[in-house]
């Protein structure tokens, strides 16, 4: 039988699984590169779940939030046949006229997001499904207040907004999609045609709280992700992310926090900057070391800067921090900031930093407009 140029059913596919390292062929499509720095809304460690799926046959769909790349073992069978790191749904069928779906046929798995935000990116992982992967995916997202159940996401009422539209992707792959919507959603839902598996699903975009809440609250973390705190930029990300310093929860092991190479050049610094959730009064400052014992910042110190332009002030002197330990710094004068750096000397490990604070009547208008906004 010839195939038509251009209709080939597996020109996505991956080679089949030849042995030795089974990311040896792992590939990646499209372009991270405006979002792959931005928190993951969709993160379990922000509050992230996949609380319904039509379909979970072969894999269970929670995989799908796993923080740690997908493994495989080539020999782990299961009553239902190949285990897979992954959520997998089972083949659809038609009829025996047309035994191929429909075109509308499609699985379906709803991720309630972390944080509420402004998505940028979404990242398609269906590493190690290399001829099971589905022949293409979209993704919807919708905006619901409360903590609704299934039913309700799935009522008629409820308005799903298309953010990557049915679009192929290549099996065993990253797959890269820009979103351009710039609404504030609290719910996606990523959609295989007509069936297939996925690996793992990341959500990257923009975290906008709910400033009523913030109000309520009086005094909050004002770096917190989940506030909407925002990593800038470092000096060094070379073993793991700054924002995971900014995350909520204790660190649970060495590499849950940010640590940067070792130093060498005399007369310099470690650094990572962040912007807060808006303009903040803070009143009080904790830096923990936790896990990081032999490769701890050996000093700290904590600016401020109001504004993009402002200049920077000295909120934390130069410290020395110990070890696997947690630090706590209350204020003695006023600070009022829209960033924040924190400087390593010379260099080591930080694994949470909090920022506690009330916000001002300028950044509770800033935060209420921008929440308008989306």
């Amino acid at each position: 039988m010839t195939t038509t140029p251009g209709t080939d059913p597996h020109a996505n596919d991956a080679a089949p699984y030849a042995g030795g390292d089974p990311y040896a062929d792992y590939r990646t499509f499209g372009d991270p590169a405006a979002f792959a720095e931005l928190v993951d809304l969709a993160d379990r460690r922000l509050g992230a779940g996949v609380i319904a799926a039509n379909d979970e046959f072969f894999a269970q769909r929670e995989n799908l939030l796993v923080r740690e790349r997908a493994v495989f073992d080539p020999e782990h069978f299961g009553h239902k046949g190949k285990v897979m790191d992954g959520w997998e749904t089972r083949r659809r069928r038609g009829t025996a006229d047309e035994p191929f779906p429909a075109p509308e046929d499609h699985d379906w798995a709803i991720v309630r997001l972390g944080a509420p935000g402004v998505v940028r990116g979404i990242v398609v992982d269906t590493a190690h499904f290399r001829g099971n992967y589905p022949q293409r995916v979209s993704v919807q997202a919708a905006a619901v207040a409360g903590a609704p159940g299934p039913d309700e996401l799935l009522a008629d009422d409820v308005k799903w907004e298309e953010i990557v539209p049915v679009s192929q992707v290549r099996g065993h792959a990253a797959n890269h999609f820009t979103v351009t919507s710039q609404a504030r959603f609290t719910h996606v839902r990523v959609c295989q045609h007509p069936d297939g598996g996925i690996a793992r699903l990341r959500v990257h975009g923009e975290v906008v709280p709910d400033p009523e809440w913030l109000g309520l609250l009086g005094t909050f973390d004002l770096v917190s992700v989940l506030n909407g705190g925002v990593y800038e930029d470092a000096s060094d990300k070379f073993y793991s992310s700054p924002t995971q310093i900014i995350l909520p929860g204790t660190s649970r092991k060495m590499d849950d926090g940010w640590e940067n190479r070792r130093r060498r050049v005399h007369g310099t610094n470690d650094w990572v900057r962040f912007r807060l959730a808006a303009q903040g009064e803070i009143r009080a400052v904790e830096i923990d070391t936790a896990y990081l014992k032999g490769n701890s910042a050996g000093w700290i110190a904590l600016s401020g800067r109001d504004g993009e332009t402002g200049d920077w002030f000295e909120i934390i002197p130069r410290t020395r921090l110990q070890p696997d330990t947690l630090h706590r710094f209350p204020l003695a004068g006023r600070a009022v900031a829209t960033h924040v750096r924190l400087d390593a000397f010379p260099d080591g490990g930080v694994a949470r930093m909090r920022v506690h604070g009330a916000l001002t009547e300028t950044g509770r208008s800033a935060l209420a407009a921008r929440f308008d906004r989306s």
